[in-house]
């Protein structure tokens, strides 16, 4: 990640930092391992700077390398008093690849992260009511599922993290040892590469 970036980074935060090591727990929970990367990632959403979100290590996500919600006592606060947690797994497997975050590629952990925080940006704006709907949803209709991350993505790109999403899916879909099969079921869900370029591009 260039040194510049790390800095805008460090300088978000630095109305929100107790020490150098130690971030405000009324805002971020955040890792020390990852730390960098979830810094670089939020630097480009100064519209979550107050809102209080957990980055939290889980053993095991069930089908999923990493989940946003609200935690669950905030779903019906207010809006803008809603707390967040982005669940990561410690360990990922995909098919028969096995990784841990030490694995991943910093901007491609960027990226990720990036989307989460995409998540994030699409749930302010939910009742409580339309939460729950919301996760209904999202267990029984591809077609929903294909919505939200694809929002997720643009709400991404739409903040200058297009290069780092563009960096993720290519981590994946450029990988040998994954089958077409599981790169098809991504692009059919998610955004493809080339859609991520024209967003950028309509963004310059």
């Amino acid at each position: 990640m260039p040194l510049t970036r790390y800095c805008v980074a460090i300088l978000y935060f630095s109305t929100c930092m107790i020490a150098t090591s130690q971030i405000d727990q009324t805002h971020k929970i955040i890792p020390e391992s990852i730390e960098k990367e979830v810094l670089a990632a939020l630097s480009y959403y100064p519209e979550l700077k107050d809102t209080p979100i957990e980055f939290k290590f889980k053993d095991n996500i069930r089908k999923s390398t990493m989940q946003a919600q609200p935690t669950f006592g905030s779903i019906f606060r207010a809006k803008e008093k809603r707390q967040y947690i982005i669940l990561m797994s410690r360990k990922i497997q995909i098919e028969d690849e096995h990784f841990t975050m030490k694995d991943i590629p910093s901007e491609v952990l960027i990226g990720w992260l990036g989307h989460e925080l995409g998540h994030v940006m699409d749930y302010r704006d939910r009742t409580g009511v339309g939460m729950i709907i919301f996760g209904i949803k999202y267990l029984f209709s591809g077609a929903h599922i294909k919505e939200v991350e694809r929002a997720a993505d643009t709400y991404a790109i739409n903040h200058g993290m297009g290069e780092y999403i563009l960096k993720t899916k290519n981590f994946i879909l450029d990988n040998a040892s994954f089958s077409e099969r599981y790169k098809a079921k991504l692009r059919k869900l998610y955004m493809s590469p080339e859609e991520v370029m024209h967003l950028i591009e309509e963004k310059q």
